[in-house]
């Protein structure tokens, strides 16, 4: 672990440095500030300097790997952000295409209710809205209307005909 007091020299020899090749970057304030904090603080943790040499080949060796430590924070921090971008992007394409494909579905399903409310005669209107509005069986419907099942069934079928020759497309 690193000490304090080089921690410290360390800060005061290279923290405009890095921090300029950070907003080069990452052309943002706070995150080329993030990145270099997060260089000192893995500093703090862990021994990872250059061993030391001489006094210049020693302060070369700690600029060159503290701008390194910077450079890759950056490329990391861009590299979230692009998949962040990339992921938001992906649900936003596929958010969009599933309220197309909804709204073209309610407004289908819309028109179909319309027409069999308008150009279904009775009983066949009453027994299309039983079964595809109310959910009801055909048997259900039948016991509702009175009507033997299959005199519904024919009566629904003729619906259904109708209703898919006015839509096909």
């Amino acid at each position: 672990m690193i000490d304090r007091a080089t921690l410290q020299r360390l800060f005061c020899q290279h923290y405009s440095e890095m921090n300029r090749l950070a907003r080069t970057l990452l052309y943002a304030d706070e995150a080329a500030e993030d990145v270099v904090q997060d260089v000192f603080v893995r500093l703090m943790d862990a021994d990872i300097l250059p061993a030391e040499d001489d006094g210049e080949r020693q302060s070369s060796k700690t600029r060159a790997y503290l701008l390194t430590a910077v450079r890759n924070g950056c490329i990391n921090r861009i590299r979230q952000k692009s998949l962040r971008e990339q992921v938001k992007n992906l649900y936003s394409i596929e958010a969009e295409m599933d309220m197309r494909y909804i709204e073209q579905r309610t407004e289908t399903l819309q028109a179909v209710c319309d027409y069999a409310d308008n150009h279904l005669q009775e009983p066949h209107r009453t027994i299309f809205r039983l079964r595809f509005k109310e959910d009801l069986t055909l048997k259900e419907i039948a016991q509702q209307l009175d009507m033997n099942l299959k005199t519904v069934f024919k009566y629904l079928s003729q619906s259904v005909c109708r209703v898919q020759q006015q839509f096909r497309h």
